[in-house]
């Protein structure tokens, strides 16, 4: 193997840093990036300036390879997103290669009396076999723990919960520490081990060990062995690993134990159950971006408050001393960009440290304007894009419906129901169970949030539409950043977000029609006026609108999407919208679900209009007022094949009921929190086909109608908290095929009416301890049913 002379290691090393310093000059992309590679190269110049010959191929060849890389990277501009997302990870890479032949570098340099080649040439070896000998100066040895920042705000409060849960004697002895990347997970594990409290009870019997996302059992055990200084065993399978850890954590069971296992990914979760033994005083930690709840309870690290965001982006941004009003104002408006994510905080505050107030000022106006943090903070982008890499092959229609949550406005909750009706369509999932599996694996993974409104929580309840998903601010902009990684025209989700009239340009100028995307979402804001552009959108099966505006005109170009299967028009605020141009609708031959939400249902009736395939239909504080009742067009000629209907939280509901009888096709009725509602129409016993009533919190309802008998098909009749009924009707015995009744805080109820010993399909009541006792003269005849107080 040639040698390479020093000064043919010094010019090619020389050269590689004015490239560097040269990208970060012409090109703001990669700065971030670049930064720190400059640092790291500053660190080992000297070093580099006193070799005189060493067996050194690897370094030139890194070398080569980032001039090559810094010339690509030069060519990248802000504006495409694919080509920086492809080159920042091929920058951090390269950056993994040049630290590590550094390092060996720098180990040789300090051998004293070997500078030779065989010498170099046996640290590469020692490298090969163990990946920890020759690790990044940055990071830390094995099992010792990983270095505090400077400033650690916040974490005061979860450290207290955290010693409360795994030092008490009625604790946990398995904690999972939960939150997505960059919420300092890493940080409060290392706070716990270091806290007085902690070293008391656990002596030197705590063990950290970092598994990251290629994290193995062959791995820990080697970081194990080199901590005690002994050789690395050999083993056939598996099996034999499992067998020589429970040896080694039975050996110290002599003295109370603490294990850390940071940074565990979803991907390597099989490594927990490793780490199970029966052993007295043995507490497990785990940090990661997913929850195990088949391990352990899970404790989730909460964002930063206003207070602790905003010290801790002054520390990074250097603004402790700075009593600039200016910058205050400025400072105030960037922390709330970052919504107290620390990660973004940190980085943000980093890049504005020391920069002019023009800088400051230029971005806080291009945030304002709905450019993203992420166009311009690369490491933030990898490390929340690293969350979205872990899903793997099978976990691809996870990854497109966490793609989908970026199209809801920003702290939007994102009705589950809605998400079922557009996951259905276009990932065919035909069962709810499916789609709230996918939900909660984005939850447990940290990528979003289920909120929970049911007022009381049954196990196997399939009522959702009091169930909601939210998202971080950060991660909805991942999935818009995600989104536009492609050219317009190859893109499987279009979303728009207008400011003013400020359209994008390829939409002012005509561009990339037509459009194939499956999923289209428009947002604006109050002061959009337009009228619409045209736009081709042939291969569209959901759109979804959210305005601001007191008045809406559907896009003209909706009559032309003929794969249309769900719409989903939302307004932000309870003062409803009026919603003109909803007769386009009509030339829709495969709409099949719609969701209005602060619409005045006005539009239905103003012109006729015939929605042939429609099967759904859902209104979330809408206005219904004299929309119906007074018009020529009637509910059953709009939507001739109605099958479910869900009205929820609308206002002045009465005029709307007695259309519903006309129904006929009608399958789930749903009203739920109404307070103007006192009774149902006699008439809804037309309903034949129904299978499903929900009349779920109305207050003011009294009774419910004699009808109600006819309703032969009806399998689930739900009353919950209906606070205000006095009794059943004698027909509801004449419900053949009911098999589920839910009369939950029905206080008023004070006997039932014997009919009910007919209902020979029912299998389940649920009451409450107040009402419970009326089924008692119903329980021998009714044997096989179930009667749930809760």
């Amino acid at each position: 193997m040639a040698l390479v002379g020093g000064a043919v290691l010094g010019t090619l090393f020389n050269a590689l840093y004015d490239d560097l310093r040269s990208l970060i000059g012409k090109n703001l992309t990669f700065n971030p990036l670049l930064n720190d590679m400059k640092s790291s190269l500053d660190a080992f110049k000297p070093l580099i300036e006193q070799i005189e010959e060493c067996n050194m191929q690897g370094l030139v060849a890194v070398i080569e390879e980032g001039a090559g890389l810094f010339e690509k990277c030069l060519k990248v501009r802000w504006w495409n997103p694919f080509n920086k997302y492809k080159y920042s990870g091929k920058l951090i890479q390269w950056d993994k290669s040049l630290q590590l032949q550094l390092d060996i570098l720098k180990v040789k340099d300090m051998m004293d009396g070997r500078k030779t080649a065989d010498a170099v040439d046996h640290l590469m070896n020692i490298v090969r076999l163990n990946p920890y000998s020759a690790a990044s100066s940055s990071r830390p040895t094995p099992l010792e723990l990983p270095p505090l920042p400077a400033l650690i705000v916040g974490l005061g409060l979860p450290l207290r919960k955290m010693k409360q849960k795994l030092l008490t004697d009625d604790g946990v002895s398995t904690l999972v520490l939960t939150a997505p990347g960059g919420c300092g997970k890493t940080t409060l594990a290392t706070m716990f081990c270091q806290d007085e409290q902690v070293k008391d009870k656990f002596k030197r019997n705590i063990i950290f060990v970092t598994v990251s996302q290629k994290g193995s059992l062959d791995l820990i055990v080697q970081q194990l062995c080199d901590h005690q200084g002994s050789q690395v065993p050999i083993f056939k399978n598996e099996v034999e690993v499992g067998q020589w850890l429970q040896r080694y954590f039975v050996e110290k069971r002599h003295q109370p134990l603490l294990l850390v296992l940071d940074d565990v990914w979803s991907g390597s979760e099989s490594i927990l159950g490793h780490f199970q033994f029966r052993m007295s005083n043995y507490k497990i930690l785990v940090t990661s971006r997913s929850e195990f709840p088949w391990f352990g309870s899970s404790y989730h690290l909460q964002l930063l408050d206003d207070g602790h965001a905003m010290k801790l982006f002054q520390h990074s941004a250097s603004l402790e001393n700075v009593s600039s009003h200016i910058l205050q104002e400025l400072s105030t408006k960037i922390v709330k960009r970052c919504n107290g994510f620390p990660l973004a905080i940190t980085i943000v505050g980093r890049s504005l440290c020391q920069r002019p107030i023009e800088f400051w000022r230029k971005t806080e106006a291009e945030w304002s304007k709905g450019s993203s943090i992420l166009d311009s903070e690369t490491k933030l982008l990898l490390c929340l894009q690293s969350s979205l890499d872990a899903l793997d092959d099978e976990m691809v229609i996870v990854k497109e419906c966490f793609l989908d949550l970026g199209s809801f406005p920003e702290d939007y909750r994102i009705p589950v129901a809605t998400l079922f009706d557009m996951w259905v369509e276009l990932y065919e999932l035909d069962e709810n169970n499916m789609c709230i599996a996918n939900i909660n694996e984005l939850r447990t993974r940290s990528l979003a949030n289920l909120i929970d409104q049911r007022q009381v929580k049954v196990e196997g309840d399939d009522f959702y539409d009091e169930r909601f998903v939210t998202q971080h601010d950060l991660l909805r902009e991942l999935a818009i950043y995600q989104a536009k990684l492609d050219p317009v025209v190859q893109r499987k989700r279009v979303i728009i977000e207008i400011c003013g009239n400020d359209l994008p340009k390829w939409w002012r100028e005509q561009k990339y029609q037509p459009i194939k995307a499956r999923l289209l979402s428009i947002s604006t804001d109050r002061g959009f006026s337009m009228e619409w552009p045209d736009m081709q959108l042939p291969e569209t099966e959901v759109l979804i609108l959210n305005f601001q505006t007191k008045s809406y005109a559907l896009p003209k170009f909706v009559e032309k999407m003929n794969k249309l299967k769900v719409l989903v028009l939302t307004k932000d605020d309870y003062e409803s919208a009026d919603l003109r141009n909803f007769e386009l609708l009509g030339s829709l031959s495969n709409l099949k679900s719609t969701r209005f939400e602060g619409i005045s249902i006005a539009c239905i009736t103003r012109k006729p209009v015939q929605l042939k395939s429609l099967k759904k239909i859902s209104f979330y504080k809408c206005f219904i007022g004299l929309s119906f009742g007074n018009e020529f067009v009637k509910l059953s000629d709009a939507f001739p094949v109605l099958e479910e209907m869900t009205i929820q939280e609308c206002r002045h509901v009465g005029n709307l009921l007695p259309e519903l009888c006309d129904l006929i096709y009608l399958k789930t009725l749903s009203i739920t929190h109404h307070s103007d509602i006192e009774a149902l129409p006699e008439d809804i016993g037309n309903l034949v086909n129904l299978e499903v009533l929900r009349v779920r919190s109305c207050y003011d309802l009294l009774k419910l109608p004699k009808s109600i008998g006819n309703l032969k098909k009806l399998k689930l009749l739900d009353i919950f908290n209906c606070i205000s009924i006095k009794e059943l009707p004698t027909s509801i015995g004449e419900l053949s095929s009911l098999r589920k009744f839910d009369m939950k805080w029905c206080y008023k109820l004070k006997n039932l009416p014997l009919s009910l010993l007919y209902l020979n399909q029912l299998e389940e009541v649920i009451c409450d301890d107040d009402t419970k006792y009326l089924w008692d003269p119903f329980k021998l005849s009714l044997g096989k049913t179930r009667i749930v107080a809760s």
